[in-house]
């Protein structure tokens, strides 16, 4: 009766969105007509359109971070976080895109790899390391958790739902159409979705431009009088973009390596030429520039002087940056517009959720579960017969996902943003230097492909931590590093470092990284010309 009521409450908005299951579920079933096995659920058949790609890209790259998370950190932190998101970091992604995505698919589709961690493996012939980086993606999950509790948000004000039946509601449908209809169903499914966002997005973006009538310096002068830093390049008062290293540097080095996500990179394969690879990524391109615009509603819905008490969450009471959007959104358009935008809200937190569940049971079927079964559960399968029950455990292992999703999204952590960003950039700690010297450089000794990842995982996280763990104890890094063991190690007359922000500590991870590859590299040159120079 309760939900009669709510549809009642609200008949456009449920109209829509109602609307929206529908066809998603529709193109779900055609792609699940096209998907029969292991290799068709995880990368389909190579034969996608290239402005498909292109529009499934767009949206897996921009998601609810962009839509609904990253706005409230211009709301939060001003210019600094706009140039560290929707510059440094957008350039980032596009040079990583263009520098590693033809090579990437040259030499996946010559191995047959159906996922990132398989196609490592293969590419340094361990099928040790095809393991261990399909565990270190199983950390995308924090990125799902993000992805979730953002459309619970966007229901929760919209729909009037709580927040567990949110996530129910959440869970159940994109988990349910990615296990039917895998690949195909994402592409297709995201096709859909990506238009929605795109037309929805240059709406969004055009609704602001009324507060800049009286010129953008006008609107400049009006941020600046409510705090001066929401207009500097660089947020002295910001624990996430109070430097240029973490604005620029650290923005540009994770953009750039973002693009060694497993369910970003492996768009490369689902296309049969190189000239496609270039087709797919302008169309992405066109489609990103207007998903990056939406950070200036961070500004916007400080021009419109909305009422703090507005951005309290209902139940805590605390301040959440991540309802800027939201507010924005019921401050600016009418009750018809609000019903369309929470369709293209839940549309882009859709989009890239069911692109990561794509990559994650396909990592979970492939890479563990084949590689972890095949000499003693599976010894008497053949291949066939493997890739098959290697499929139903995969699917399994989606369930449990969604499981888990439940559990930790029940209760969310105060920055949802952060969260995320802390699996996801441990993710590309890791990969992105053995990916990109897979690509470009001929000959490295496996070892230095496990050290190098191995050092990107763990200063990314342990930088993290010690920020973490300073601010949990109320103590500043350098009071921190004094009460520490480990204090030597630092300089404690260093200002802010900024490893709150965790694209800085993955910076460093990754700079390292790239350091210990490059050594590696250098070991493996020299020791060939002495084996030459002997011979």
């Amino acid at each position: 009766m309760r939900y009669v009521e709510l549809i009642l409450e609200n008949p456009l908005i449920w109209g829509l969105f109602l609307l929206y299951i529908f066809g998603t579920s529709w193109l779900a079933w055609q792609g699940h007509k096209k998907t029969g096995d292991l290799e068709s659920f995880a990368l389909g058949k190579g034969d996608m359109p290239a402005w498909v790609v292109g529009i499934t890209l767009a949206s897996s790259i921009a998601s609810t971070a962009t839509f609904v998370i990253n706005p409230g950190f211009v709301y939060v932190h001003g210019l600094s976080a706009f140039l560290h998101l929707g510059v440094a970091a957008a350039l980032g992604i596009f040079t990583g895109l263009i520098t590693m995505s033809v090579g990437f698919r040259r030499i996946g589709s010559g191995s047959k790899a159906l996922t990132l961690p398989q196609w490592i493996g293969q590419r340094y012939n361990s099928e040790w390391l095809t393991i261990a980086f399909a565990a270190i993606n199983l950390l995308s999950l924090t990125f799902v958790v993000l992805i979730v509790g953002a459309i619970s948000i966007v229901m929760q004000l919209t729909l009037g739902l709580t927040n567990i039946e949110s996530l129910v509601l959440t869970i159940g449908f994109v988990f349910s159409y990615i296990f039917v209809g895998g690949t195909y169903a994402h592409a297709y499914t995201n096709t859909l979705q990506g238009a929605i966002m795109a037309v929805i997005a240059a709406v969004i973006v055009a609704s602001g431009f009324p507060l800049l009538a009286d010129g953008f310096g006008a609107a400049w002068d009006a941020l600046a009088a409510k705090n001066a830093n929401l207009v500097a390049p660089i947020n002295p008062e910001s624990t996430l973009f109070g430097s240029f290293f973490s604005i620029w540097l650290s923005g540009f080095v994770i953009g750039f390596a973002l693009v060694s996500q497993p369910h970003i990179m492996i768009k490369a394969l689902y296309v049969k030429s190189d000239r496609e690879v270039w087709k797919y990524l302008a169309v992405c391109l066109g489609v990103s520039i207007i998903f990056t615009a939406l950070l200036l509603v961070g500004f916007y819905t400080h021009l419109l002087d909305v009422p703090p008490e507005r951005f309290l969450d209902p139940t805590t009471g605390a301040f959440r940056q991540d309802l800027v959007m939201t507010v924005y959104i019921t401050e600016t358009f009418s009750p018809t517009m609000v019903a369309v935008v929470t369709v293209a809200l839940l549309s882009a937190g859709m989009s890239t959720l069911d692109g990561i569940l794509i990559a994650l049971s396909s990592i979970a079927a492939n890479d563990l579960f084949l590689n972890l079964t095949r000499k003693n559960l599976l010894k008497d399968k053949d291949e066939d017969e493997a890739r098959k029950i290697a499929h139903r455990a995969g699917q399994a292992i989606l369930v449990a996902l969604g499981v888990a999703t439940f559990f930790v999204a029940k209760d969310p952590p105060e920055l949802l943003g952060i969260f995320g960003q802390v699996g996801a950039y441990g993710i590309v700690a890791a990969s992105c230097v053995p990916i990109l010297a897979g690509i470009m450089l001929k000959r490295i000794p496996t070892p230095m492909v496990w050290l190098s990842a191995t050092t990107g995982l763990g200063i990314h996280l342990g930088l993290y931590y010690w920020a973490s763990s300073a601010t949990a104890a109320k103590l500043s890094l350098n009071e921190w590093a004094n009460h520490s063991s480990f204090g030597w190690l630092f300089d404690t007359e260093m200002p802010q470092l900024g490893f709150l922000n965790p694209s800085v500590g993955a910076t460093y991870g990754i700079l390292a990284s790239a350091v210990v590859m490059g050594l590696g590299y250098g070991w493996a040159k020299f020791s060939d010309r002495k084996i030459q120079a002997s011979g």
